[in-house]
């Protein structure tokens, strides 16, 4: 009974503090004024909007599992118990958030040749060949963060679907949000889901586009994780009919270089990869398959944040273009947010250009509120760091109430100097850029 109640917390019960409404690009804006952490508000922005619900708010208020879905993850449960499993979800989530990247091999060789020289310089160790490379060998082992490739065989597919059904599906939800509000007229017909796991991608979109979307390609090295997502998507049986028509499911992504989704969706997956190569190999497949948005979501961890700051960057400054689709990429979204129970980082990369999209600035940390004033961390346009610490009395009324009510990961509604206008300063990748 416990192990049903805490089944019953995790898949039916998922509610998840993330802010709410979107982004009118039609009002006047405030301006930014660069280098000494000012605001100014010239321009009335806000128009006849609650200070609550100004035109930067980026947040979901609440998301939840469809009832669908939860129901057909509890009755797969029914049909397959296992002895401690709330245990096992514990040890797979502890094991997915601390995880590291794999040691590249040149890595591995710069640390085994410094170990050689510090072990050389002592006298009192064994010099010969064969007892130095034992004696290297022993502190690599020691010293070396063992990654190990996951197999997902029906056991712990399980297992993975009750850890990270809700915290994906939100995750995700999360991102869809962001675009459908500062973009409304997109109306996506394909996507495509690499790493499609327990099939949370599919479901989100489903819930936010479900009414332009015709096609859902799925995939997934695991056979054992498809079988998983296509019984949900039948209620739990392997003979229901699907709750999302058009979803395709495969183990290998779709060969032609021709074929290209409206949205593109990588979640959770580049971590998953044993190689900075097989990483690149994947972005640069992925950018190619994207006819208009690329989303990357990892852990809002250090190596989750790397992964992703490694990825936008093989994006942008890539040379390959595709003969397909020449235009450039640009980044329209990064975010980093802790949930009460998830944490993740996210970026969601563009094609066209930067002009086509929403230039305000980004808060990148919380929001610090203090007695008449707020403290602001904003990444702009840019690329560029500003503090901005508003006040209502140097900034007025509006603008101080909207930095107020903003969150994390939430646009300031103001607008930056070109860049040629700002003081130089180090650029320095915020949390979540």
């Amino acid at each position: 009974m416990a192990t049903a109640r805490g089944l019953r917390r995790l898949l039916t019960s998922s509610r998840w503090r993330l802010g709410r409404r979107g982004v009118s690009q039609s009002r006047a804006l405030a301006a930014l004024v660069p280098g000494v952490s000012q605001l100014d508000n010239n321009s009335n922005f806000l128009g006849k909007r609650p200070h609550r619900r100004h035109p930067g708010i980026l947040q979901l208020p609440c998301v939840e599992v469809p009832e669908a879905l939860a129901a057909a993850a509890q009755l797969l449960l029914l049909q397959s118990p296992m002895p401690h499993l709330e245990k096992q979800v514990r040890a797979l989530t502890n094991y997915l958030w601390s995880r590291h990247l794999p040691v590249e091999p040149e890595e591995l060789q710069r640390q085994a040749v410094h170990l050689e020289e510090k072990f050389l310089e002592n006298p009192d160790l064994p010099q010969t060949e064969e007892k130095l490379r034992e004696t290297v060998l022993r502190a690599l082992r020691k010293t070396t963060y063992h990654w190990q490739e996951l197999s997902y065989n029906e056991k712990l597919s399980l297992v993975y679907m009750v850890a990270k059904l809700d915290g994906g599906f939100a995750a995700v939800s999360r991102a869809f949000h962001e675009i459908r509000a500062r973009v409304p007229e997109f109306q996506p017909q394909t996507l495509l889901d690499f790493g499609s796991g327990t099939g949370s991608v599919t479901w989100a979109a489903h819930n936010t586009w479900g009414q332009s979307l015709r096609e859902y390609m799925c995939v997934d090295s695991s056979a054992a994780m498809l079988d998983l997502a296509e019984k949900l998507l039948k209620g739990g049986s392997e003979s229901g009919e699907p709750y999302i028509p058009g979803v395709f499911f495969r183990q290998f992504l779709p060969v032609s270089p021709k074929v290209q989704f409206d949205v593109v969706v990588s979640a959770f997956s580049l971590s998953e990869l044993p190689s900075k190569a097989d990483r690149i190999e994947v972005v640069q497949t992925l950018w190619r398959k994207t006819g208009h948005f690329l989303i990357l979501v990892e852990n809002g961890t250090k190596a989750g944040h790397s992964l992703l700051i490694h990825a936008r960057d093989l994006v942008l400054k890539g040379k390959e273009k595709s003969p397909s689709d020449p235009r450039p990429g640009f980044v329209f979204a990064p975010s980093k947010k802790k949930l009460k129970e998830e944490k993740f980082s996210m970026v969601i990369l563009a094609r066209g250009f930067p002009v086509e999209a929403n230039r305000w600035p980004r808060i990148t940390q919380p929001v610090l509120k203090r007695p008449r004033h707020v403290h602001c961390h904003l990444c702009c346009p840019d690329g560029h760091m500003q503090h901005a610490v508003i006040t209502a009395r140097r900034h007025g009324r509006d603008l101080y109430r909207c930095a107020r009510v903003s969150s994390w990961g939430d646009l300031l509604p103001v607008i930056t100097p070109s860049e040629s206008e700002l003081p130089p300063s180090p650029a320095k990748d915020p949390p979540g850029s």
